[in-house]
């Protein structure tokens, strides 16, 4: 399946070229770092103009957290934006900074799990963005394995070794309906089937008319950790590639 991936820097965009050109899904950045004023300015448009052409609907927040517990700042600042909206695709996690990636792996590995478990706890399907080399040297194999994977290597062909389900393969695409340049993506796994099956990304679970809300009793917590632990072997099924 192909898509593309958007932001404020393709301005606006005619989804319905997009569409009509092929592409089956586009993933658009809500924001960055820990305040919801940081939204990206083209979002509510993005959003709005790929759903109505028909395109499946991703999000990524671009991270800047310089602590572990800013990446669940950023969590709950990517949850005000992107609040009421249904996503087919996951919500990724978009780690690219040099001055994170510093700080060593285990570092990486809890800004990974403290932003994408504080929205898997709201009802999230959650992934992971990142170029191949530092997801390699980066992040460890139980977090890879516990999350979606969206990898970026501009090349002909995929390098990463282990599963992943979505390749971004260019930076400098040309697609009708946006002027100038456009990442480009490959998707192995169409996640609108498990996301909407599960109730996820705000879409209602089975058998019900309105998207489930978290509650406080003891017996609905234990099966909100039993849907969650359902979700993940769910994730670690559909990335399979």
């Amino acid at each position: 399946m192909k898509g593309i991936d958007v932001s404020q820097y393709q301005g606006n965009i005619d989804f319905n070229k997009v569409k009509a050109a092929g592409f089956k899904f586009v993933i658009i950045r809500a924001g960055y770092g820990s305040y919801a004023s940081q939204k990206d300015p083209y979002f509510e448009q993005n959003y709005s103009r790929a759903k109505a052409a028909g395109l499946k609907v991703g999000a990524y927040w671009y991270s800047y957290a310089t602590t572990t517990y800013a990446a669940i700042t950023e969590a709950q600042a990517c949850m005000q934006v992107i609040k009421g909206k249904q996503f087919e695709f996951p919500i990724y996690f978009d780690l690219e900074e040099q001055s994170q990636f510093a700080k060593g792996r285990a570092f990486c590995d809890a800004l990974v799990v403290n932003f994408c478990s504080e929205l898997e706890k709201n009802g999230y399907f959650t992934g992971l963005y990142m170029s191949r080399s530092p997801l390699t040297t980066h992040i460890s194999s139980s977090v890879k394995n516990d999350y979606a994977l969206w990898v970026a290597e501009y090349s002909s062909r995929c390098k990463y070794g282990g599963s992943y389900g979505m390749w971004q393969y260019s930076g400098s695409g040309r697609v009708n309906g946006i002027y100038g340049d456009v990442d480009m993506d490959w998707s192995y796994i169409d996640y609108s089937g498990i996301i909407k099956s599960k109730g996820f990304n705000n879409f209602p679970k089975s058998g019900t008319t309105t998207p489930s809300t978290p509650t406080k009793t003891v017996d609905e917590l234990a099966k909100e950790v039993l849907a969650r632990t359902v979700g993940q072997r769910i994730r670690a099924q559909a990335k399979a590639h």
